[in-house]
């Protein structure tokens, strides 16, 4: 099972024991997967339309806790090139669809119904709980995340363009910087920090996936810093071995065409010490010299060797 998979499994079993955040959650359901037909002989009907058994099960606690609904037409259909069956949920009954309507505001009190494609009535999502069951909703209807192991990608894919810029809002609201892109006809809400992400499933309540994520997150972390160091300690290494390699070969520059007996006693013997200890750092060669010199004392001097090399060779 995706990790996707995993946060959508537990958030169909979350059910809010509030009545309100329960009709949040079914408003994002109705207003992401939900569509006003007439049926064959008139009837006005609400259909939902899903490939994903677990927005069923949600949908029909929900009708039933908040609503009493217990008996709903089920129907299932496979299509060509889907991988899926898609199930639609066919509410037809005068009585049960007014009382939703009027519940999720789709229906004001003169009888004039509202858009779906125009978002949510803002009334449903004004307490924090509620936009949190809205946001709970959404991401079960039209949320996927990528494998956190890969990266951090988080993205609700909305069919109308106002959805997509409400959707952001009630994010902003959370302080989740989310952005929207196009993508062919659908409109893309999407979060690509990792911290972000985590936030986003505390706020819907995903608490299992949320501490899996930060598990991951802080192994990733480690593991990059771990490599970090790595690199860096395997920089300074070769950069420490080539400088080493350089002064060796201008002493042996020196003694072959020049002649040690040329030097000042401390070059020569600066030069003498570093071609018998070709792998020590700067810091053990001043200790192989009488007196002993400190680190820049032996960088001094085996810089100067290199500036005659450098002279002699020109």
């Amino acid at each position: 099972m995706s990790f996707s998979a995993e946060v959508k499994e537990e958030l169909a079993k979350y059910i809010s024991s509030n009545k309100h955040c329960q009709i949040a959650e079914l408003s994002a359901i109705i207003h992401y997967q939900g569509h006003l037909v007439r049926g064959n002989d008139g009837q006005l009907q609400l259909q939902i339309t899903t490939e994903n058994p677990l927005v069923l099960r949600k949908c029909f606690t929900i009708l039933n806790k908040a609503f009493n609904i217990e008996t709903l037409e089920l129907e299932q259909e496979c299509l060509q090139n889907h991988k899926n069956s898609v199930y639609t949920i066919v509410l037809e009954k005068e009585e049960d669809l007014f009382q939703i309507f009027r519940a999720i505001k789709l229906l004001d009190d003169e009888g004039v119904f509202h858009d779906l494609r125009d978002g949510v009535n803002p009334v449903i999502i004004e307490q924090y709980c509620c936009r949190r069951g809205f946001t709970r909703g959404a991401f079960l209807c039209i949320g996927s995340m990528s494998d956190p192991n890969k990266g951090y990608h988080l993205e609700l894919v909305c069919s109308h363009k106002n959805q997509a810029q409400q959707l952001k809002e009630i994010l902003k609201l959370f302080d989740l910087d989310a952005k929207i892109v196009e993508r062919k006809k659908y409109f893309v809400v999407y979060l690509k920090e990792g911290s972000h992400i985590v936030d986003f499933l505390g706020i819907t309540k995903a608490r299992v996936a949320l501490m899996n994520l930060e598990n991951l997150r802080i192994v990733k972390e480690m593991r990059n810093t771990i490599n970090r160091k790595v690199n860096c300690e395997t920089a300074n290494i070769a950069k420490t071995v080539n400088a080493a390699t350089k002064q060796i070969e201008d002493i042996i520059f020196i003694r072959d065409y020049i002649g040690f007996s040329k030097l000042p006693d401390t070059l020569r013997e600066m030069a003498m010490v570093r071609l018998e200890h070709p792998e020590a750092a700067l810091k053990e060669l001043g200790q192989y010299l009488d007196p002993p010199v400190g680190k820049s004392g032996v960088n001094h001097r085996l810089r100067k060797l290199c500036e005659i090399a450098d002279l002699n060779r020109g």
